[in-house]
């Protein structure tokens, strides 16, 4: 089968473009000589089925940083029939002089000129035709944003790739095919970049406009978290006067208050999801992202991290299994490693659920969205915590080198999209475990043991009893400790397993915490939940990745450790605060 490898600088739409094209049908796999998964896709190009493959992003042919090193080796070590190389439009002088030493080394190029639509607009010209035939290789204008200019995709190939005495380009050349006004038409881009990168603004910008964004996202998801609640309950209440008529009691039981209640209180926070990955889409593609890296650099380098640390630990607050993936492009092993380590403090969409949750029942909708914006403050400094606990001494820094991309506004079709394919992530990672957790919470909540002293005792209560002791100076009950427990399967049982455990639809269960635990109980819940023990997802990712057993279990104990000890502090202050 014919292989074509998608190549380019950071930045400049390739992953766009992979994804515009492979869907959710994109699989990861190990190739010849090579360490790290690499994504590929079979699609059909020109008529026949091909193998694209998605490369890390580079800057340059030469051999200096991992991700470098990775292509490097996949190019020499695997047979590839063609290259796609895909460049910014509006970054054409810098890009285009990599895709003429491609050239040069005799690889067969299709050159896509990605954002050509954002290149208009900034009054940049690309005469294509003359271009093509200074560089001996086809030109296409294309927009993988908007998919658009993929008509090449479905023309007869062009078999003729043997070039001979090619001169590369010169830096001096490029403005014989591309115009470039004298000016960039970016004004509002340069105005606002004095402000997010300023060395005094750029930080509390960004803590403000995180605050911001959980505003938006506590305000629009609660009534409708409200509305989806209240529709399952009404479901529910048919379901359940029906069906202890007809069906054994046990049975019953574990048919509603296993399964139904179990699984419907998950469902319930989708919407919060959706919303979620739209705003986090909107921030992430408008360019801004970059910047934050950018700013934040110089604190990383002092936690023995990086600005691609930084990024990597943002990805995190959608799930930590891709973030911990992405850390195959960072430069030095210490630094990676590291970086693992701290991601899984990373506030989760699946602890959002339960941050959501808690807040709603505890706090007043004004100071909700302070009580989040609090838990992702507590992230960060466990974050911060971590890395200089674990960061190695003489550590060989090597500066960040990021690409500054436009302010853009990113496409409807884009945004709906990131969030339909987060959504349906979060279903494929969910459904592996919680109709197992809840089934599981439901029998030891259901099925019990004599015991010396007791009649009988479930086996979630003896779980309990025996752990009290080590829970109960953090306020978290026997009951929450079960839960937890299920938690570090997947966090995203835990609400599913407080539906189960109180036997309770949404709503009733609201009203049964609210008078079973405090709200200093509820906030000590919330900080554990933070920061304890990766879901096993994210341990196997790290283990996958570090192929290391000792920094996994470092990752696994002392994360439990740190969420005793933050949890025991706050917990003891605030009681004696409110005493």
């Amino acid at each position: 089968m014919k292989k074509i490898a998608l190549l380019g600088m950071p930045n400049s739409g390739k992953s766009t473009f992979f994804n515009s094209i492979s869907g959710a049908s994109a699989k990861t796999g190990n190739w010849s000589g090579m360490t790290v998964d690499i994504q590929s896709v079979k699609t059909l190009v020109q008529g026949e089925l091909v193998e694209l493959i998605d490369l890390p992003g580079i800057y340059t042919l030469d051999a200096k940083s991992e991700d470098e090193i990775i292509v490097q080796n996949f190019l020499k070590k695997n047979s590839i029939n063609e290259i796609y190389f895909i460049l910014n439009s509006t970054q054409i002088d810098r890009h285009i002089l990599l895709a003429s030493k491609l050239i040069k080394l005799g690889f067969n190029l299709k050159i896509l000129c990605n954002m050509s639509d954002e290149a208009k607009k900034l009054g940049i010209e690309i005469n294509y035709k003359k271009l093509e035939n200074r560089l001996q290789s086809p030109v296409y204008s294309i927009s993988a944003k908007f998919k658009k200019g993929y008509e090449f995709l479905n023309t007869p190939a062009n078999t003729s790739n043997i070039i001979k005495n090619f001169k590369p380009l010169k830096e001096d050349e490029i403005n014989s095919y591309v115009k470039f006004p004298e000016l960039l038409n970016d004004k509002l881009s340069s105005k606002l970049d004095k402000i997010f990168l300023n060395r005094y603004l750029g930080l509390p910008l960004f803590f403000v406009l995180l605050y911001g964004l959980f505003r938006i996202i506590y305000g629009i998801s609660e009534p409708i978290q409200d509305f989806f609640g209240q529709c399952f309950d009404f479901l529910g209440a048919i379901i359940q006067s029906h069906l202890f008529e007809w069906v054994p009691r046990l049975l019953a039981s574990f048919l509603y208050d296993g399964i139904f209640l179990g699984v419907t209180t998950v469902l319930t926070f989708i919407p919060v999801i959706i919303i979620f990955f739209i705003v986090m889409s909107l921030i992430e593609n408008s360019g801004y992202f970059s910047r934050a890296a950018f700013v934040m650099d110089k604190i990383m380098e002092k936690m023995g991290l990086d600005g691609r640390s930084f990024v990597m630990i943002l990805f995190g607050f959608g799930c930590n299994v891709p973030a911990i993936m992405g850390t195959k492009i960072m430069r030095s092993k210490s630094v990676r490693f590291l970086t693992m380590l701290v991601i899984p403090f990373s506030l989760c969409s699946a602890r959002l659920q339960v941050f959501l949750f808690f807040t709603a029942i505890f706090f007043n909708p004004s100071n909700g969205a302070l009580i989040l914006f609090s838990m992702y403050l507590i992230s960060f400094a466990t974050i911060f915590i971590t890395a200089v606990v674990f960061r190695k001494k003489n550590l060989a820094y090597e500066p960040l080198i990021i690409e500054i991309p436009p302010y853009r506004l990113p496409s409807l079709r884009q945004t709906l999209n990131r969030a339909f394919f987060e959504v349906k992530l979060f279903f494929k990672r969910a459904s592996k475990f919680i109709i197992f957790g809840v089934i599981m919470v439901w029998l030891m909540t259901n099925f019990y043991l004599p015991i010396d002293g007791y009649t009988h005792i479930s086996i979630s209560d003896l779980i309990g009893s025996f752990l009290s002791p080590i829970f109960d100076p953090i306020g978290i009950n026997d009951k929450l400790i079960i839960a937890l427990l299920f938690g570090f399967i997947a966090k995203e049982i835990l609400i599913g397993a407080l539906s189960v455990i109180f036997a309770s639809n949404i709503e009733s269960l609201s009203e049964i915490l609210s008078a079973q635990i405090t709200w200093q109980q509820a906030l000590s819940f919330m900080i554990f939940t933070l920061i304890y023990t990766p879901c096993v997802s994210t341990l196997a990712a790290i283990k996958s990745e570090s192929k290391n057993l000792k920094l996994t279990l470092i990752s696994f104990f002392w994360s439990l450790i740190l969420a005793w000890l933050l949890s025991f502090v706050a917990y003891q202050l605030l009681i004696k605060v409110v005493a």
